[in-house]
């Protein structure tokens, strides 16, 4: 589990393709202590795990499976990427909780300036669009941001110079593609609404009249919602 709170950047050292899958030696570009063999680290926004190991550098393998559904499979030696460790319990939580699942890929469509910030504008698949909600939470590529603005296929992030300067989003450009991780909760919340929004929808598309819904605010306090 992570935050999304970037703790710094990356850089690629080594690509060594292994068939479809691929082991990646990454060098952290700032202090990286007491590595521990078999630890979770995201890059990028996609959980991997050590494999070996020394002082601020680290190898980790993608299997394709991985390479298939984030941007990984497009690393070269010296690209930069975003690195964090994994959440310690009871540790402050400064973004929002993050698996390092990543659940498709996002590409920037525009980039305009909003006094020192930078206003990015993403699409993606619109399979997602209902995990997407404004000034609700989204990681793109490991780094937690609030949604200003979204529709079924697109949202916008406000970027301040500081996560400018502490990311990969500086380098960044119309059609760059990013990983996307939805909110976790979101997920969980429609995963179990599921069975009633199926219902309701299979009985508005059967003709005559549908049955009234249990569906209401009554119910969801109930339910813990």
């Amino acid at each position: 589990m992570f935050t999304g709170l970037v703790q710094g950047r990356g850089r690629v050292e080594t690509v060594e393709p292994r068939g479809a899958d691929t082991r990646l030696k990454l060098r952290a570009l700032f202090d990286l202590p007491e590595i521990v063999l078999g630890e979770s680290i995201a890059v990028n926004g996609a959980c991997l795990t050590v494999e070996t190991f020394g002082v601020n550098w680290f190898t980790v393998f993608a299997s394709a499976e991985t390479l298939a559904h984030t941007s990984l499979a497009s690393l070269k030696a010296g690209s930069g990427v975003n690195l964090e460790r994994a959440l310690a319990l009871g540790a402050r939580l400064g973004g929002h909780l993050v698996s390092g699942h990543v659940d498709c890929l996002a590409q920037v469509t525009d980039i305009r300036p909003a006094g020192e910030s930078r206003v990015y504008t993403l699409s993606f698949p619109p399979e997602y669009g209902p995990l997407v909600v404004p000034k609700g939470s989204v990681a793109l590529d490991g780094i937690s941001l609030t949604v200003n603005e979204c529709g079924p296929e697109f949202l916008s992030v406000n970027i301040i110079p500081a996560t400018q300067q502490a990311t990969t989003i500086s380098a960044w450009a119309p059609g760059t593609q990013v990983n996307m991780e939805t909110d976790l909760i979101g997920k969980y919340v429609r995963n179990m609404l599921g069975p009633w929004l199926s219902s309701m929808g299979a009985a508005a598309g059967g003709g005559g009249s549908a049955p009234s819904s249990k569906l209401s605010m009554d119910f969801l306090r109930e339910h813990g919602f």
